[in-house]
Order: C-alpha cells, then sequence, then structure tokens
C-alpha cells in the first residue's frame, strides 16, 4: 500500500510545476472558502471586470485608446447599473410582493378545482387527498412567506451591505480595468519563473472563460427581453417578473427551464384557466426555450464546452453546493478547469504530457 502511494506521489507531483499548481490550487480553495464572504466585493469586481475588458477589447480593435475604451465601457456599466437600482429592481419587487398577497385567492381558486376531480373521479382520487395535498401546499406557502418576512426584518443589515456593495464595487472595476497590465504584473511577479503549465491552462481556460460568462450574460438579457415582450403582449400579470426569472434560469443548465416552467403555468392558467390565452402563452414561452437551446447559444457560445450532461450537473450541484449562485453560475466553467488542469498535469511517465516548446507564446501586453 505504502508502495503504491509513493508511486502514485511520484507520478503526479514529482514535477516542480505539479506542486505550484497544487499549492495554488490548494491556496485559492482554503481563501474562498473561509474569507469569501469578506472578499466578496472583491470577487465580484473581479468578475465585472471581467466581463467588461471584452468591451473594452473590442473598442481597441477600433483604434480607441485603452483608457478613453475603458471610460466608455465604464460609463455604460454605471447607467446600466442606475437603470437596474433604479427602475427593474423596484418593479421586480413590487410585482413580488402583489404575487404573495395574491397568493391566498390562487390557492382558493385551486381548491376549488381540485375539489371537483373527486366528484368526476371517485374512484382515482378522494376528497382526504385533496385536503392533505392543499395542506401541503399551504404550509410550503406559509414557509416561503416566513422566508420573505426574515429578509424584510433584515433589511437595515441588506440595505448597509447594498450600500458598501455600490461603492466598492464600480471603484474596483474601474481600477481593475484601468491598471489591468499593472496588477496582472504585480501577480505574476510572485510565481516561479517556470510556470509553462499554468500558463497553458491559462491560455486553454482564458477564451472559453471569457466566451461562456459573456455569452450567458448576453443570453440572459436577449431571453429576459424577448421573454417580456411576448409576456406584456398577452398582458400576462406579473410579466416582468416571470421574464426576469426566465432569463436568470439560462444560468443553470437543464434545470433552470424545467424549474422556471412551472410559475409561468400557474401564473397563466389562475388569470384565464384552460383557455386560448393560456395554450398560446405556453407555446410562445416553449418556442423561446427552443430558440435559445437550437439558436441563441450555438450562435453566443463560438466555443463549444466539450462535457458531457451529467458532468455538467455534477459541476451544477457540487459547486452550487460550495459557493452558492456564484458557484452555479461558474459551474461549467470551473468543470473545464478541472478538466484542463487533468489533462495538462505534469506526469512522471518517462515523459510529460507537455512539452513546453510546443506552449503558444504569451501574449503580448495590451498598450495603452
Amino acid at each position: 500500500m505504502v508502495k503504491v502511494l509513493k508511486q502514485w506521489f511520484h507520478r503526479y507531483f514529482s514535477d516542480p510545476q505539479a506542486v505550484f499548481l497544487a499549492v495554488f490550487l490548494v491556496a485559492t480553495f482554503t481563501i474562498i472558502m473561509t474569507m469569501g464572504h469578506i472578499l466578496a466585493p472583491v470577487l465580484a469586481s473581479i468578475i465585472i471586470a471581467y466581463l467588461l475588458e471584452g468591451l473594452v477589447k473590442n473598442l481597441m480593435r477600433g483604434h480607441v485608446p485603452r483608457r478613453i475604451a475603458v471610460l466608455v465601457v465604464f460609463m455604460g456599466f454605471l447607467a446600466l447599473l442606475i437603470f437596474l437600482l433604479l427602475f427593474l429592481l423596484p418593479l421586480l419587487s413590487y410585482q413580488l410582493s402583489q404575487l404573495f398577497q395574491e397568493l391566498p385567492n390562487m390557492l382558493g381558486h385551486w381548491q376549488t378545482r381540485l375539489m371537483e376531480l373527486p366528484q368526476r373521479y371517485p374512484n382515482f382520487i378522494s376528497v382526504e387527498q385533496i385536503e392533505n395535498l392543499m395542506n401541503t401546499i399551504r404550509s410550503s406557502a406559509r414557509t416561503v412567506g416566513q422566508v420573505v418576512l426574515s429578509y424584510s426584518l433584515a433589511s437595515i443589515p441588506m440595505v448597509i451591505a447594498l450600500i458598501v456593495y455600490l461603492v466598492l464595487v464600480p471603484l474596483m472595476v474601474f481600477f481593475f480595468l484601468i491598471d489591468k497590465d499593472k496588477i496582472l504584473a504585480w501577480v505574476v511577479g510572485f510565481m516561479p519563473r517556470e510556470r509553462s503549465v499554468a500558463q497553458r491552462v491559462w491560455q486553454e481556460m482564458d477564451g472559453q472563460i471569457g466566451n461562456y460568462v459573456r455569452g450567458k450574460f448576453y443570453e440572459i438579457i436577449i431571453i429576459g427581453i424577448f421573454t417580456y415582450i411576448a409576456f406584456y403582449f398577452f398582458d400576462l400579470n406579473y410579466a416582468s417578473l416571470l421574464a426576469a426569472l426566465v432569463g436568470l434560469s439560462v444560468i443553470v443548465p437543464y434545470i433552470g427551464a424545467v424549474v422556471v416552467t412551472f410559475p409561468v403555468i400557474i401564473v397563466a392558467f389562475f388569470q384565464w384557466g384552460l383557455g386560448s390565452d393560456f395554450l398560446w402563452v405556453v407555446a410562445v414561452y416553449f418556442i423561446i426555450q427552443a430558440i435559445d437551446g437550437n439558436i441563441l447559444v450555438p450562435l453566443l457560445f463560438s466555443e463549444a464546452v466539450n462535457l458531457h450532461p451529467v458532468a455538467i450537473i455534477v459541476a451544477v450541484l457540487v459547486f452550487g453546493g460550495l459557493w452558492g449562485f456564484w458557484g452555479v453560475f461558474f459551474a461549467i466553467p470551473l468543470a473545464t478547469l478541472v478538466k484542463a488542469l487533468l489533462h495538462a498535469w505534469p506526469r512522471a511517465d518517462g515523459h510529460h504530457t507537455f512539452k513546453p516548446a510546443e506552449l503558444p507564446a504569451p501574449s503580448a501586453p495590451i498598450e495603452s
């Protein structure tokens, strides 16, 4: 047993670069797990700056100086942030409160319809089963209401945290963009000179992560807008809230689309019953989902992530359990990172799985 472990350790950790990668990954994981809540504004700023960097590069390709490109993109980011805070979030909050106020009437209407089933199908369903089902639904509704109430009671700490985010995050995003080369040079200065494996992993992941994150952001915006237009056209109740849920559902592959279908169908059913309007809304909703999966995703994600659906679902469960919303959002890039690490990890098999001479040359620094 000791011999087997020794051989395994020699195979995977005899190369100094493998040791560096292992130490770096363990240190990063430990910092995020222990100080993630403290560093959350920094992590959020890095993610947003990474998103905006693509727009900055696009402007620079048009011969716009980097500082001017950063200012233009940053002002657009501030305008979007003001729109979210002053218009979209209050509207969604209002519709959510209206939905909770209407929930008892919905449950009563639902119970009236369900009580007709024992009369029609006495051999398959009984009044007791309907009552048990309604008690379960009411209990779940009360639980959700208590959660919402607890958030409202804790509104003062949340408001303070929101103010901190609104001040710190835009400020750090600006400095991450304007001083990108200086910050990267400072970070690289702490790394060993021989870092071809880390460089290879980064170059392999940089394009995929950037493409995925920016593509997912555009997908959320496009699906949310088109869904809102469709729901507004049919005058569906809570159109803005449902459209936001549909847009955010694309974050979680496979699972999100299934989960968000239920509130759309329930709200449409309570508003119109099984009429033509209900069928039209459901049909249009499924058409939007089909367009998203078969047309929009292939267009946005030019660099396909070659992962099996089972691996994607496992990544969503694992990283979502570790880091919540951000773990779910970055589940696919993190799974792709794990795959790239396993592929590039140096092994003592008599030869390495990589040759430094074959590595792509490091990209030249971006001129201001």
